[in-house]
């Protein structure tokens, strides 16, 4: 088998995809734009062979490696990054190529929020009704339609980049000025109180579900980024059956095969669930790392089977919490690193620096904790977030 990974070295923690494909005997073909040299041994060994271009960006060049990379070991079986910047490119070689997997007309449902919202519904989903907006014109009647507050994000976007939250005209306003109308934007009432959690999982090459998992946000993304909050995520111990049922749904009506899937919900104060987002990949930053901790797996191997034909094979510990738990520079608090380790001792699975990209939305420093019970997770989360009673804030 000839898998080409886009990207091999970035994110660091998807190297070991590249070392899971090689164990099970596969031809491991690297794209990226880092020096081979920077790719460091053991990836190095990993792959069979790297190619080396100026701008993944630029698809004629990177289409070009491909052709070469065929030619050189054969027919290519899979073409994967991984990563959600990438998944459009991914999916353009794939069609240019004939190979398995995703092609670009079958992206539409899993870039756009506003098709997202359609396969929702018809899987029986509960959602919160949105308007697309390409005018100004479209969002002055979507507003009068939907009221205030709304959030604004990109029918087509990653993330929280160029999401808005619409609460008072003042801010309609300064949208308008700043939206120039060449992105389409999808809006929808802001759900009050509702707390951000996801269903997890990865499907096998018949679209079954062969692992699932479930974790809670301590706030809602464009409030944590917006004013700087600290961050806590929890992959769960057990789902909340009404979630499963939800996201059992959501997976089949979204009909994908052999990959990751990131499924974000709101859970109300009721206890109901409504669907916001449907992602076709894992969640980012380090939570396979924290998955694996959690349920005491090694996903990536797992991935590697069945991309290869193989079964997915169940974990025998029972599972944990983890906890991804960050830290700001910008503030001052009671507990560092030392003291995080003389208190959970061997319960801190790792800790590490959050890339400067990505520091804004997370923080600084990242600690993932296992905890056995809800009330460990409680005071692991307020122990690491405690700051000083003056909380000073370092410029």
């Amino acid at each position: 088998m000839n898998y080409i990974l886009i990207s091999p070295f970035y994110p660091s923690n998807f190297q070991a995809f590249a070392h899971r494909l090689k164990d099970e005997g596969v031809n491991v073909l690297g794209i990226g734009e880092e020096l081979y040299d920077q790719l460091g041994s053991e990836l190095q060994n990993s792959l069979t062979e790297y190619y080396r271009v100026n701008n993944l960006e630029d698809i004629d060049e990177v289409k070009r490696a491909v052709a070469f990379l065929f030619h050189k070991h054969g027919p290519i079986d899979r073409i994967e990054s991984n990563n959600e910047y990438w998944l459009e490119l991914d999916a353009q070689l794939r069609e240019q190529f004939n190979v398995y997997g995703n092609k670009t007309s079958d992206l539409k449902k899993v870039k756009y929020k506003s098709e997202m919202k359609k396969l929702f519904k018809k899987a029986g989903v509960p959602v919160v009704d949105g308007k697309i907006v390409k005018t100004k014109k479209d969002l002055s009647k979507a507003i009068d339609q939907l009221g205030l507050p709304v959030i604004a994000k990109p029918d087509n976007g990653v993330g929280t980049a160029a999401t808005f939250k619409l609460c008072s005209e003042e801010a309609v306003r300064q949208f308008e000025e700043e939206w120039s109308e060449e992105q389409v934007y999808f809006l929808e009432p802001y759900v009050e109180g509702g707390v951000l959690c996801t269903f997890d999982g990865l499907v096998d090459q018949k679209g079954n579900i062969v692992f699932q998992t479930s974790f809670t946000y301590n706030v809602p993304t464009l409030e944590l980024v917006k004013d700087q909050l600290d961050l806590a995520y929890v992959i769960q111990k057990e789902i909340d059956p009404k979630l499963e049922i939800y996201g059992k749904e959501i997976v089949e009506a979204f009909g994908m095969k052999e990959r990751f899937f990131h499924i974000e919900f709101f859970k109300l104060e009721d206890g109901s669930y409504v669907a916001l987002e449907y992602n076709n990949r894992l969640a980012g930053g380090y939570t396979i790392d924290m998955y694996n901790f959690a349920y005491s797996i090694d996903l990536f191997a797992q991935y590697a089977s069945i991309v290869t034909g193989g079964e997915f094979k169940e974990p025998d510990a029972e599972n944990q919490f983890c906890i991804g738990v960050t830290q700001r520079d910008a503030y001052e608090y009671k507990h560092d690193t030392d003291a995080i380790y003389e208190r959970f001792g061997d319960r801190v699975k790792f800790e590490q620096r959050i890339p400067e990209a990505f520091a804004h939305l997370q923080g600084n420093q990242f600690y993932a904790i296992n905890a056995d019970s809800q009330e460990e997770v409680d005071d692991i989360i307020g122990f690491v977030h405690e700051r000083t009673k003056n909380n000073l804030v370092n410029v």
